[in-house]
């Protein structure tokens, strides 16, 4: 799924293996997306792609439309985007040597 940010995109990828049921599938990309607007004026143009590598555990997380999924994801994300905005800052600022 593709979200159009200002001048880039954002990309989700959700696979089934980490989450099986459609209904928490869509509820991480609407949180990517929710979270990504946030930092999207600090964020230079580009194409960004946010891949789920592991599972939640359905025994914590019971509801895949819960307000405890909601919040870990987004605590989870909102530092998915700082951590990749330090990193940007880090890489434009040109080193003295």
């Amino acid at each position: 799924m593709l979200a159009g940010l200002a001048g880039g995109c954002l990309g989700v990828v959700v696979p089934k293996r980490w989450a099986k049921r459609a209904v928490t599938r869509n509820t991480i990309k609407r949180q990517v997306f929710s979270v990504s607007q946030d930092f999207e004026p600090d964020l230079p143009v580009a194409a960004y792609v946010v891949r789920l590598r592991s599972g939640f555990d359905r025994s914590r997380f019971p509801s895949a439309t819960s307000e405890p999924l909601k919040a870990a994801l987004r605590l989870e994300l909102q530092q998915l985007f700082q951590d990749a905005l330090a990193r940007l800052t880090a890489a434009a600022v040109p080193r003295a040597t």
